[in-house]
């Protein structure tokens, strides 16, 4: 069995996201895709995301009627600084036999090595790339694997939809319906 994992802050979660999980998908044959909101990314400390709760709830909103996604609440019922190797060591212990792919941004690739315990996390999955558009095809340092999805590449990030909000500027069609109504209705970004 094929799955996907999908690691970040999700702070808001957009439609970019999503294009990324409908080609993963595809191209990669997956059964299903976790969308895994971090509690606190180790390589963003003294970034304030907004609370672990909103944004479960605008995934939860995002993938509404989706059976090939699920969210994933473990890093942020954990609480802390949240690693891979340990979502990785939980689903390897709750799918035996799985083999797992793990969405990552190009910008991400070169950190790899940085990664907490980099030798498990490279055994535990095969990394996939997410494109962007112009974006040159990455390389993975030893011992890492992985893939560039072909995907729907689009320019879209959440800081610029937070530099969005906090502008004034409309969002709608950055992230789906029911997420922008959630994000201005809760005040947050401003």
């Amino acid at each position: 069995m094929k799955l996907g994992l999908f690691g970040g802050s999700f702070d808001p979660v957009h439609l970019g996201h999503l294009l990324v999980a409908r080609a993963a998908i595809e191209e990669l044959g997956l059964a299903r895709l976790f969308f895994i909101p971090a509690a606190q990314s180790p390589f963003k400390a003294d970034f304030q995301h907004a609370p672990g709760p909103e944004r479960l709830r605008w995934l939860h909103l995002a993938l509404a009627g989706r059976v090939d996604c699920e969210v994933d609440d473990s890093e942020i019922r954990r609480g802390g600084i949240s690693y891979t190797v340990d979502t990785l060591r939980d689903y390897a212990k709750r799918f035996l036999g799985a083999e797992f792919y793990y969405l990552i941004g190009a910008d991400n690739v070169a950190n790899l090595p940085e990664w907490r315990e980099p030798a498990e996390v490279s055994q535990l999955a095969e990394f996939v790339v997410m494109p962007r558009p112009g974006q040159v095809k990455a390389v993975f340092p030893a011992p890492f694997r992985g893939r560039m999805l072909q995907g729907f590449p689009l320019g879209i990030s959440s800081s610029q939809i937070r530099a969005r909000v906090k502008a004034g500027l409309p969002i709608n069609d950055l992230v789906p319906p029911a997420v922008a109504e959630a994000v201005l209705g809760g005040g947050f970004y401003k």
